[in-house]
């Protein structure tokens, strides 16, 4: 598969962002680009396009380098705003340079359907006999895996889960779980 067949941006839980920065040592944050062209975000602040390459001129305005304490900073505030980590590969595909906190408030991948973006390599599983139909989930699945149906009752349609793993974390009952996708 050619490099112009590889999507630019891939999903990825949360945990694994983290495991992606702490394989790095050096941090540079911008605007994010979708924030700044609709001029605000109501999950999150405008700095959240984290790089990991120098050479990266990033999305939006105002690029600068940070220490890793203010990358790990990013990624707190990302799970406290319920953000989906989008890491991006680099020009050839062969590595990482950075990651995108994405929302379905502002984010060009959440409003624009036409744009490519890959499946992450784990798929949330809900282990129907302990769930209670809350909708916790629901909400927080901004790829539109999880609904309930007329009669409340939790539906979920594993071939539009990204694996990002936010319905794992709301989970009251904590019967939803990532695991590998085949």
């Amino acid at each position: 598969m050619g490099t112009e067949q590889i999507p630019f941006h891939y999903v990825c839980t949360l945990d694994r962002a983290r495991e992606l920065i702490d394989a790095n040592q050096r941090f540079w944050v911008s605007n994010c680009g979708c924030r700044e062209a609709r001029k605000q975000c109501k999950r999150s602040r405008m700095d959240v396009c984290l790089m990991f390459s120098e050479t990266f001129p990033g999305s939006g305005s105002g690029k600068r380098e940070i220490a890793k304490a203010d990358a790990e900073a990013i990624l707190r505030e990302a799970e406290k705003a319920r953000l989906v980590a989008r890491p991006w590969r680099n020009e050839a595909r062969t590595g990482t340079d950075g990651i995108c906190f994405c929302c379905d408030d502002c984010c060009g991948y959440f409003l624009d359907p036409a744009e490519i973006c890959d499946k992450g390599e784990l798929l949330a599983q809900t282990e129907m006999d302990a769930c209670n139909n809350c909708g916790e989930c629901v909400g927080s699945c901004y790829f539109k895996a999880r609904r309930l149906d007329d009669a409340g009752q939790l539906q979920v349609d594993p071939d539009k889960c990204y694996g990002c793993g936010l319905c794992v974390s709301v989970c009251p009952e904590d019967c939803v779980a990532t695991i590998p996708r085949e």
